[in-house]
């Protein structure tokens, strides 16, 4: 069974009727229980138990410790191509925007990787635009060999690829990759995303099996929140990183929590996830899946993300620059994919991480 069959389960379910039996006594319950079932995580996300956000970020805090330590991974992004063929009504290089396009020459990403690990990141996570055309498999995998020069730990963030190519980008020494469903709602996908690739809703679902089937070391999804509704959204993230971590064991599954950002273009149908909410999902997460990496981007605000620090977040981005070629240059007319909210050096970042009583990892694994 793939998961597709998970989300058709519940296509139908009654999300407010469930709501508005909660009741106080189950999240009581709930938080009595060592370990808990798919809709015992719902109820966590409910508006009943926003109330309970003190208890569950105690016992949130409590199983971090046992699994992840006082330790929090820091990484950082390097764009390499904004050039996209999908409309996607949220995002800043939707191929329909007028923005200035670039795509670095391996001589240029060289100077980016060189650039950035003077900062100190080991673990470094490459993107593009989706264009097949423009950065085709080929062109990522160059690439990733150019950045295991100087990282410890190489992931993509590109167009979904077939199991093959991800099979292919793991023999040369990408170790992992992040893909975002943007929403699991499939009547909301459809509507923003207009044109292109992306569009097939089902191939993008299967996205991160797919690398877990090609021996990936970490696999990292996520729903971009404020498309949908949060509180469905967060469910079926909880519920697709579980059923990747019970059926690959062997792969390191995490799960990000973006929230939509401003960016080229307009985008006004957002439904607005509050930082109490957000801070509800990664608790309840934590509660629901001890054992899955939690990743905070620089989207946040730099209050907002080391208030987290104790709370389960054990993947930082830090010193993040989202505009292509923008460690090593600075090109007025390149797009940036969207605006950063935390714009703190990384020096800066594990200063702040010390100052939480945690301790800063620059590198946890390195390929033999």
């Amino acid at each position: 069974m793939g998961f597709y069959e998970i989300v058709s389960k519940y296509k139908e379910f009654e999300y407010e009727r469930f709501f508005e039996e909660i009741k106080p006594s189950d999240i009581e319950r709930i938080l009595q229980k060592e370990s808990i079932d798919e809709l015992e995580f719902l109820a966590l996300i409910s508006p009943v138990a926003k109330k309970y956000i003190e208890h569950m970020a105690q016992k949130a805090r409590s199983i971090s410790l046992r699994h992840f330590g006082k330790a929090v991974l820091l990484y950082a992004p390097i764009y390499i191509s904004n050039y996209c063929v999908n409309r996607c009504a949220y995002c800043g290089f939707n191929c329909s925007n007028d923005i200035g396009r670039k795509k670095l020459s391996m001589e240029e990403i060289e100077k980016e990787a060189i650039e950035l690990s003077k900062t100190g990141i080991r673990h470094v996570l490459l993107l593009t635009g989706e264009s097949p055309k423009d950065s085709p498999v080929e062109y990522v995998i160059e690439a990733a060999k150019v950045m295991e020069r100087h990282f410890d730990s190489v992931a993509i963030e590109v167009n979904p690829f077939t199991v093959e190519e991800y099979r292919a980008a793991e023999r040369a020494g990408v170790d992992g990759m992040t893909v975002y469903q943007e929403t699991y709602d499939e009547v909301v996908y459809d509507r923003v995303h207009l044109s292109g690739p992306k569009k097939d809703y089902r191939f993008r679902l299967d996205t991160p099996e797919r690398a877990c089937m090609a021996n990936m070391r970490t696999v990292n999804i996520g729903a971009l929140l404020g498309l949908s509704d949060w509180r469905r959204d967060a469910f079926m993230v909880g519920l697709h990183a579980k059923y990747l971590q019970e059926k690959y064991p062997h792969v390191e599954v995490g799960i990000s929590f973006p929230r939509i950002r401003p960016h080229a273009g307009a985008f006004e149908d957002v439904a607005g996830v509050h930082d109490i909410e957000l801070v509800q999902i990664m608790l309840a997460a934590r509660l629901f899946m001890p054992h899955v990496s939690q990743n905070i981007s620089t989207r946040e605000s730099r209050e907002f993300r080391d208030n987290l620090i104790p709370l389960g977040i054990n993947k930082f981005s830090a010193g993040s620059c989202t505009e292509v070629g923008g460690y090593s240059s600075s090109d007025s007319e390149v797009e940036a994919q969207f605006q950063i909210s935390d714009e703190r050096s990384v020096k800066e970042v594990e200063n702040a991480i010390l100052g939480r009583g945690y301790q800063p990892l620059y590198k946890n694994w390195q390929r033999i």
